[in-house]
């Protein structure tokens, strides 16, 4: 697709630096600016992942209440599935992040989070605060506070039931409860208090519901009585949305995690119980000021926007400007508390915009930048307002470029002028902060402290300008974007983006050597300059070897692309390692190793995450039986890349084509992850896929969920899905059929097959199964019952069926020898089982 790129400042209508497209206030959505203006209230809502939080709250008190309300993400969900691609770990944890962005900029919250790192499932929170580390997570909940300081803190989760639920759950309470108590001491992360004051909320309540309960009868029948009721089900005139329709909006943004929302209408009510403070009679905010008079000096404000909103039009919210001015210049005037006086001297600003309909506007005529470019800027500023306005002067901060303009914004009139900018030698790269640099299984490593919780990485080019409104100068900043005019979608808008001056894409994630063949591996070059020349080589561990040494490259043009083509030749004996791409460029002393990759869906923002352009290489013993699969995609994973790596030709099945004729062709056929949770076709075409395997074929289907199958029975016999999982990569792997073929052909499967997992061994094992299924493999995580359904595999009519709850997804893409070694011995077993492999042992 041909993309007009530019870059983008908007001003004037509140700029959404979330999704990097301007927002266009009505005049009710500055009605409730207005509204919210005149409240000084703070909610902290914590929990552990996207989509824990109760968007039903968060909205309830965003705008309703009109408190600045917080939702504290301890993760940032790396260790969940996806539902709409196939990225996982760090790149899921990049989409959840936006989705999170995206609820917020629904319901009217703001987001933060810590640096614990979603690893997976955890069974108890005694894991979970091993690994990440819980005096670091604990001091960014403590900085959080600090950061936020909320008048109430609301947890999602209850601190006093570990092992009951994931353990990241338990463990957001349990830090929470920690740090209410240590938050306002001056003697607890002390080196915050440069940047912060210590903060003491009044309150701690656990969001509980009849689900902590058990049933909804119990919960009808437990003691309420320290606990608040709250009705969230109001109904937003000016929206014409109910609360809980905008808590649904909201919910069906974590759309990687199927978390899409029908919203409902009418009174619902919501239980806070108190753990900590004070219970008030019937308010969570009871007893405490919210109002301007909690600041010294505020009264005389509260009262001049009390009288501001009863006077507001409609019809023409500019009438407003002298009046906000008046509040403006009294805020100003201020002592500043650190917290609620800039703020809301911010909140002006914006509503300042609001209501003289001012915008400013800037593009480029490329999307990208690389430090020591120069890049056309095409501004655009117009007042759609009766208020006297003059754009007095724009400001790059970055490159320290000042122009003095002094400009008369008049009444609906358009101004354009064009500005260079110069990127200087020195700049940052745009990618998430969190991912810079290496950190644990359990932590992102992040030394800045004032980054520590910003959900985004910090922009990378701010423009600021400064506005005469009615003879009062006021500053503004403001992020660069990139925006392109789609044929179908119009306007659509992407973060401006400052990259390495070349890009290396190694095409694979992960090369498969077996029998010591050779590999090829290319890499895409990518110039992100004006012109570009140099040499591109490879890095590979002892013991490896590539040809040719090094290839030249040259390219003339930003954006366009060259292909350089090597082959790897493995070692003798096995092995594990990377392969690393570099690029020297002509004329400088310096090497660089960037891959991009970008993820892009319609309901986020366009990312673009830079790693070391690595890829995974692995030297196995691997035989397999059968050349052709097929496979049927399900919710998103890379399994057919990963076949394609150790030969197979793997042909992806659109439903509409799924007949018996049509499958009979394959020597095995492949359910994708979730396939019968997510297609709604499927029940149309599973007695074809019976079909062929009684007639013969092989039939592999991997992990379902247990709720919202699509069929009853998803076997040839009766097989009951549950939520057994074993979460520990390194758990103990046990045979129960080790003559099985399965075991045994065209592979070998020993114990050591087993090494080398990660994250986990796999999830939503049966619990219940007929006896004409066999199982193969028993694990279990540490003080639990062995957990035997993973494997299960029988044979029906000539054919084999087979259920597996171990995480392929996972190992194959990772490179995992000894994953494929036995996930290859099970799309074989239409053609082994009939010759198995005598002796098996577990070793």
């Amino acid at each position: 697709m041909k993309h007009l790129l530019a870059l983008l400042i908007c001003t004037g209508l509140s700029f959404n630096a979330l999704s990097q497209k301007p927002v266009k206030p009505s005049s009710a959505d500055i009605l409730h600016k207005l509204q919210k203006l005149q409240v000084l209230g703070s909610v902290l809502y914590v929990a552990a992942h996207p989509d824990d939080e109760n968007t039903r709250m968060i909205s309830h008190f965003a705008n309703d209440r009109h408190c600045h309300t917080t939702y504290l993400s301890l993760t940032r969900g790396d260790g969940g599935q996806n539902l709409v691609g196939t990225e996982i770990r760090e790149l899921l944890g990049a989409i959840r992040t936006q989705e999170l962005l995206m609820a917020r900029q629904t319901d009217g919250g703001n987001q933060r989070f810590t640096r614990a790192n979603d690893f997976g499932y955890s069974k108890h929170p005694n894991e979970t605060l091993q690994l990440w580390n819980k005096e670091d997570v604990l001091s960014d909940v403590i900085w959080t506070i600090r950061k936020t300081r909320p008048d109430i803190i609301i947890n999602r989760f209850d601190h006093r039931s570990p092992g009951r639920t994931h353990g990241h759950h338990t463990s957001s309470a349990m830090l929470s409860v920690e740090a209410f108590d240590l938050v306002g001491s001056r003697d607890v992360a002390k080196t915050q208090l440069d940047l912060v004051d210590a903060w003491q909320p009044e309150r701690l309540f656990f969001n509980t519901s009849w689900w902590f309960y058990g049933s909804r009868a119990k919960f009808a029948e437990a003691d309420k009585s320290n606990m608040l009721s709250v009705d969230v089900g109001t109904f937003y005139p000016t929206k014409g949305k109910s609360n809980n329709e905008i808590a649904s909006e909201s919910r069906s943004m974590h759309k990687s995690q199927g978390f899409g929302s029908t919203g409902t209408r009418g009174s619902e009510i919501e239980y806070l119980e108190l753990i900590k403070g004070s219970l008030p009679q019937d308010d969570p905010l009871g007893g405490i000021d919210i109002s301007w008079s909690r600041i010294p000096g505020g009264s005389p404000i509260g009262a001049l926007l009390a009288t501001l909103e009863a006077d507001f039009n409609h019809n023409n919210p500019s009438a407003s400007v002298p009046a906000l001015l008046e509040a403006y210049q009294m805020i100003c005037s201020l002592d500043s508390d650190g917290f609620w006086v800039p703020m809301k001297k911010k909140e002006v600003e914006e509503l300042l915009l609001s209501l003289t309909g001012t915008f400013v506007e800037a593009v480029a005529d490329h999307y990208v930048a690389s430090p020591g470019n120069s890049i056309p800027i095409y501004v655009e500023a117009i007042n759609r307002s009766d208020a006297p306005i003059h754009l007095k002067s724009i400001r790059f901060p970055m490159s320290e470029q000042d122009t003095a303009l002094n400009m008369q914004l008049a009444h609906n009139k358009r101004h354009n002028f064009t500005r260079a900018l110069n990127i200087p030698a020195a700049s940052a790269y745009t990618s998430p902060y969190w991912l810079k640099d290496e950190g644990s299984l359990g932590m992102y490593r992040v030394d800045d402290q004032e980054l520590i919780g910003v959900p985004e990485p910090t922009a990378g080019i701010q423009m600021e300008f400064v506005l005469d409104i009615m003879g009062t100068e006021i500053p503004y900043s403001t992020t660069v974007v990139f925006k392109r005019n789609d044929p179908v979608k119009g306007e659509v808008y992407r973060p401006f983006e400052i990259a390495p001056p070349v890009f290396l894409q190694i095409d694979q994630e992960v090369y498969i050597c077996s029998g010591g063949e050779s590999k090829s591996v290319q890499v895409i070059v990518k110039n992100n300059a004006s012109s570009l020349k140099g040499k591109v080589s490879l890095k590979v561990p002892a013991g490896w070897a590539y040809e040719p040494k090094s290839i030249e490259v040259s390219l003339d043009k930003q954006g366009a692309e060259a292909l350089a083509a090597f082959t790897i030749i493995p070692p003798s004996a096995g092995d594990v390692g990377e392969v690393h791409a570099e690029f020297d460029m002509q004329g400088e002393d310096k090497t660089y190793d960037y891959s991009a990759t970008i993820i892009e869906y319609d309901h986020i923002p366009t990312q673009t995450i830079l790693k070391p352009a690595t890829a995974k290489i692995v030297n196995i013993d691997l035989a397999r039986s059968g050349d052709r699969v097929a496979y049927i995609n399900g919710a998103g994973d890379k399994i057919p890349e990963s076949l394609r790596q150790v030969g197979y030709e793997v042909v992806e099945l659109q439903e509409e084509n799924i007949n018996a004729a049509a499958l009979a062709e394959f020597d095995a056929v492949i359910m994708g992850i979730r396939a019968y949770n997510v297609s709604d076709r499927i029940q149309f075409y599973h007695d074809a896929l019976m079909e062929y395997v009684h007639d013969g074929g092989t039939l592999l289907v991997q992990y379902n969920t247990s709720r919202r199958l699509k069929l009853d029975n998803i076997g040839p016999y009766p097989i009951k899905l549950s939520r057994d999982r074993v979460t520990v990569e390194e758990a103990e792997m046990r045979m129960l059929a080790p003559d099985h073929a399965a075991l045994n052909a065209p592979n070998k499967i020993t114990k050591a097959d087993f090494d080398g997992w990660v994250q986990e061994r796999g999830l939503y094992f049966s619990d219940e199964w007929d006896d004409q299924y066999t199982p193969l493999l028993s694990s279990n995580d540490p003080g639990e019952p062995p957990r035997d359904g993973g494997l299960l595999v029988t044979q029906y009519g000539k054919g084999h069926y087979i259920y597996s709850g171990y995480s392929w997804f996972r190992q194959l893409p990772a490179g995992v020898p000894g994953a494929y070694r036995l996930f290859v011995n099970l799309i074989s077993l239409g053609s082994t089982a009939e010759h198995p492999t005598s002796g098996g042992q577990d070793e």
